[in-house]
């Protein structure tokens, strides 16, 4: 630790090298041969397997563990990634302990599941790492898809539709492929640029075109695409940050924390990133505690998240919020911003708040305040549809999709966390580009039989 850790202000360079490694290793080392064999051991096999109903990609858990018991990592890989082709990924991110763990029968008995998260990265990284794609391309179709957003729902569209042999074309705002799993996952859950690695390899199987730069309703346009393409899945995310209108928002040091994720995810050298020293941050959700953590990681002393709602509506998972305050965040409940203070006229210098109580009328503030010193603040407290043509129907801020993710637009789908059903978790994001692309793909199928009746 430096003496910088102590410096007012946002500074970067907070420690030395070895506390950030040390800091942004990876969260849940990865089991060896004999340890997931021993993890297989405790699995029941149940036969209405809860662990596979509550997986939102329905990966059949009991038979890959089965596999890995039996000493075959590389078929359990298979199971895998038929249904989730972003499986090591999902091994990562994914928050078994509220999806597939909590609903293991060892979790309802004792308290303690198996290990599905951890057994599911050693299968699909055992075959990874050995360059193995198990599937290749099917036979030509002849078929043209646009698949607009290059992360976890575009992806997996664009994977299953260049099984099935058609020719996909993904268009990507930014310069780098994977959305979510490359800009806006902590660091520490994905080290060693695996969410690159792991395009790379989806990549494999050939026939996906990547184009960067293309920014929906900004030069791409989706009549143009309707026109070009034989269908169109809209897959781009939810790219508009929400706005406090908090007095003091303007101020310097007050950011965006998806942007301080994405800028810390592509960072070279962490000791480039500036953070400051008493950081408050705002909102209850994932990003809110990845960037809490980070911050504590980089080097702040103090560092603050505040939720406007009470703990049970907190959208974080208990295991975020556990590694949240063993990291040293605290976590402030029923208060919300009403007014960032400078003591310069430009720079952040504290925030106050208000407690609020939560009743039948909606949330309601307080007359009783208090005020955190605070020399950075980023606000998680949620992102909105951008770009998105006036004639799609949307609710509630996103696309409005039926079925697997039709939306209001004659060969237009959508799906992840722009359309509706999408809950800002990656396994989720796949299931819906799964099921959207095995959708496009029977409708193609079905113009073509009729079309050489």
């Amino acid at each position: 630790m430096q003496n910088s850790q102590r410096t007012p202000g946002v500074v970067a360079g907070r420690l030395d090298q070895a506390s950030y490694r040390r800091n942004f290793d990876d969260l849940h080392p990865p089991l060896d041969a004999h340890e997931a064999a021993v993890a297989a051991d405790r699995c029941y096999f149940c036969h209405d397997a809860p662990c596979t109903a509550a997986c939102p990609t329905e990966i059949d858990i009991p038979m890959f563990i089965r596999q890995i018991q039996s000493g075959d990592p590389d078929n359990a890989a298979r199971t895998i990634f038929a249904q989730n082709i972003l499986g090591g990924m999902c091994a990562r991110v994914c928050p078994t302990e509220t999806l597939c763990e909590e609903a293991c029968v060892r979790q309802t008995a004792e308290g303690n599941p198996v290990e599905i998260g951890q057994l599911q990265r050693y299968a699909t990284d055992h075959m990874m790492e050995q360059g193995i794609h198990p599937y290749t391309r099917g036979g030509a179709t002849g078929r043209r898809v646009a698949v607009v957003g290059a992360g976890p729902a575009g992806l997996a569209c664009a994977h299953r539709l260049a099984m099935h042999g058609h020719d996909v074309v993904i268009f990507d705002a930014r310069q780098k492929p994977g959305g979510l799993n490359e800009f806006g996952i902590a660091a520490y859950k994905a080290p060693d640029s695996f969410a690159a690695a792991e395009v790379a390899w989806l990549l494999k199987i050939g026939g996906i075109e990547i184009r960067y730069n293309q920014v929906l309703g900004e030069g791409l346009l989706l009549e143009d695409l309707q026109a070009e393409f034989d269908a169109v899945f809209l897959g781009m995310g939810l790219a508009g940050v929400n706005a406090l209108r908090t007095e003091g928002e303007e101020h310097a040091h007050v950011r965006d924390a998806v942007d301080f994720i994405a800028e810390l995810r592509q960072a070279e050298d962490l000791s480039t990133i500036p953070v400051g020293r008493d950081v408050v941050v705002i909102g209850g959700g994932m990003t809110a505690v990845d960037a809490a953590i980070q911050s504590k990681l980089l080097g702040a002393e103090h560092v603050t998240m505040v939720y406007r709602r009470g703990s049970n509506q907190l959208s974080a998972s208990t295991f975020e919020q556990e590694l949240a305050t063993a990291k040293g965040v605290k976590i402030v409940l029923n208060a919300q911003p009403v007014a960032f203070e400078s003591e310069d006229g430009e720079t952040v210098s504290s925030v106050t708040f208000a407690y609020t109580e939560d009743g039948p009328a909606g949330l309601k503030l307080s007359e009783e305040t208090f005020t955190l010193k605070a020399d950075q603040v980023f606000k998680a407290i949620g992102q909105s549809l951008k770009g998105v043509p006036g004639v799609l129907e949307t609710t509630e801020g996103k696309i409005k999709v039926e079925g697997a993710g039709r939306t209001s637009l004659k060969g237009v789908w959508a799906g992840g966390d722009c359309a509706t059903g999408g809950d800002d978790l990656t396994v989720t994001a796949v299931a819906q580009g799964r099921d959207a692309a095995e959708d496009i793909h029977a409708v193609l199928a079905g113009a073509d039989a009729v079309a050489a009746e």
